[in-house]
């Protein structure tokens, strides 16, 4: 396995070497190596902003020449429709993940954001689904390793500061859908559907997290640690990881328990709208 300068070195390098690939915009460290959190085992997310049509040939000849076997590298899409496609490689003995993202995506999404308007996906992997704000989140906190023409960097400029039509949005959202969507589960309550309550604790949960980051003007780009990354923003209720994931220990499927789950999960989610702003 390589050091860990060796490995720090390696990335940078290899970022070059893909952004010289017809298609690559620009290459981008993202993940916790990005924010300095990762552990000496995590991956490395190599975020390929590309144009198309992008070189897959010339891109599945350097991830042999990298790791000395052939390597799946799909086209643009062949993930799915949010995680666009890529490439998992194991170089030095640490696990690489190539990550397309259409640039010129990228740019229309922020844009929405601009407006206060976002969406979510369904994808594989992404239970909670993508909230299509992740796509210009990924680079205001990613590091550019690779811009040969600045139009990473460019962008990346304009999403400096969280947009506020985007918080003011994402606030609006969790004044009425958590709610909303635990008022529903208390039909599945009383049939003692478990899972149907667990869906609605989870989605319920899940727009929360997204309205506390947005208030703190903060990037959430996956589901991931949301709940313990919620926990540490300034204006988070006290307890919030250790109550948010209480939600989800196994309490019985009687109507009765799951009742007093959906009631504990009501004072969570009204504790959370009472922190923030009010709904325009």
């Amino acid at each position: 396995m390589d050091t860990a300068a060796d490995a720090e070195d390696r990335w940078p390098r290899m970022a070059r070497q893909l952004a010289a690939v017809e298609g690559v915009v620009g290459v981008c460290l993202g993940g916790s190596r990005a924010r300095g959190a990762h552990q000496p085992g995590s991956d490395v997310d190599l975020g390929l902003y590309y144009r198309a049509p992008l070189d897959t040939a010339t891109l599945r000849r350097l991830a042999t020449e990298l790791t000395g076997a052939a390597v799946e590298v799909t086209e643009p899409g062949g993930w799915g429709p949010w995680v666009d496609g890529g490439a998992w490689l194991a170089v030095g003995g640490r696990a690489v993940d190539w990550i397309y993202r259409d640039v010129d995506r990228v740019r229309r999404l922020w844009e929405e954001c601009e407006r206060g308007r976002f969406e979510i996906g369904t994808q594989p992997g992404h239970p909670l689904g993508v909230y299509s704000h992740a796509y210009p989140g990924e680079l205001a906190l990613g590091r550019i390793l690779a811009d040969p023409e600045g139009e990473l960097r460019a962008l990346q400029e304009r999403m400096s500061a969280y947009p506020e039509p985007l918080r003011d949005a994402l606030i609006a959202n969790a004044h009425w859908e958590p709610a909303f969507i635990l008022g529903g589960a208390r039909k599945g309550a009383a049939r003692g559907d478990a899972f149907y309550v667990s869906g609605c604790l989870f989605r319920a949960v899940g727009v929360l997290v997204q309205a506390m980051h947005a208030h703190d003007r903060r990037w959430l780009v996956n589901e991931k640690g949301a709940v313990a990354s919620a926990a540490r923003l300034p204006s988070a209720p006290p307890d919030f990881a250790s109550r948010a994931h209480a939600l989800f220990a196994s309490a019985g499927a009687s109507p009765e328990a799951l009742g007093a789950v959906l009631d504990t999960a009501d004072a969570l989610v009204a504790e959370v709208c009472a922190l923030l702003p009010p709904a325009g």
